[in-house]
């Protein structure tokens, strides 16, 4: 096995939902074999977010900012991000939610890097949900519930966007 990957040999995925979600994430990590690290490359276009803002009780994330501009929602307080911004965001509830929203005029791209531990819980404050993972693999071992622990819901439920929306045009 050859213990590199160049970011133009990786199987880009996208992601999104709605007209405030949007990405192209390259997985680096996990086609090198790595199982306790993830890594990605993320491409975000302007006026969009990745995933909804959430926040990880078990694992803690990291960022590298490569290009372009945005804003990082972080807890209740926003943040400007540029190029060369890095930042980290540690296992935690609400107060450490975070999420990416590009609101440049160009591509925000980042490096996430993150710790990989089972299970995972995951909150998601715009929708009052939470996540649970179980299982390293992509589409099983996880499930999705509400805060008042009610019907299971899929990813996107309850995720509108609005915060996405207000942030990215300023108000």
């Amino acid at each position: 096995m050859k213990p590199i990957l160049n970011v133009d040999e990786g199987a880009t995925l996208t992601v999104g939902h709605g007209d405030a979600f949007a990405a192209r994430v390259t997985p680096l990590a996990e086609r090198l074999g790595a199982t306790q690290i993830g890594a990605n490359i993320t491409a975000v276009p302007p006026g969009h977010a990745p995933y909804p803002c959430h926040h990880h009780y078990a694992n803690e994330e990291h960022f590298f900012v490569l290009s372009g501009s945005g804003t990082l929602r972080f807890g209740a307080d926003t943040f400007p991000l540029r190029a060369g911004d890095y930042v980290y965001t540690p296992p935690g509830g609400p107060e450490v939610a975070h999420q990416f929203i590009n609101t440049g005029t160009e591509e925000l791209v980042f490096l996430a890097i993150s710790t990989k531990r089972l299970p995972e819980v995951v909150g998601y404050p715009d929708s009052a949900k939470t996540g649970v993972r179980t299982s390293s693999e992509r589409d099983s071992g996880r499930f999705l519930v509400e805060d008042r622990h009610r019907d299971a819901m899929g990813y996107w439920d309850g995720e509108d966007g609005a915060a996405v929306h207000r942030i990215a045009k300023g108000s």
